[in-house]
């Protein structure tokens, strides 16, 4: 485990969200009992990791590379690689983590845990 700290092109946060979206992450936006939007979290599964960006502000970003059996995506036990900071830095950073080799998950969807929060299920 370790926490990556490169020095990285920082890319706006706009362009970074947009290139997640490119690669696949699929995103989630928990919310408060009145609605209101807690953070802004994008999951990739990929080969045998999860890839998880959440953003809570413009200077308080963290993104994780998980192996994919972990129970927990949002609050893992065992992660590969996290670094956390200003959304620029840390998005730039993310997109710079190589692909996975291993052959891809075969699928699977988002089920609803309660309001404002939902776990992906990997297809068996």
């Amino acid at each position: 485990m370790m926490n990556h700290r490169a020095a990285r092109p920082p890319c706006d946060v706009e362009s970074g969200l947009r290139a997640l979206v490119a690669r696949g992450y699929q995103f989630v936006h928990p919310s408060d009992a009145t609605g209101a939007v807690l953070a802004v979290v994008g999951v990739r599964v990929h080969g045998d990791v999860v890839d998880v960006f959440r953003l809570d502000a413009e200077d308080d970003a963290t993104a994780t590379r998980m192996p994919a059996d972990e129970e927990n995506v949002f609050t893992p036990s065992t992660w590969l690689w996290r670094t956390s900071g200003p959304a620029t830095r840390v998005l730039a950073d993310l997109l710079a983590l190589p692909d996975e080799t291993t052959p891809a998950v075969s699928g699977g969807c988002w089920v609803p845990v309660r309001p404002g929060t939902a776990k992906w299920l990997a297809a068996s």
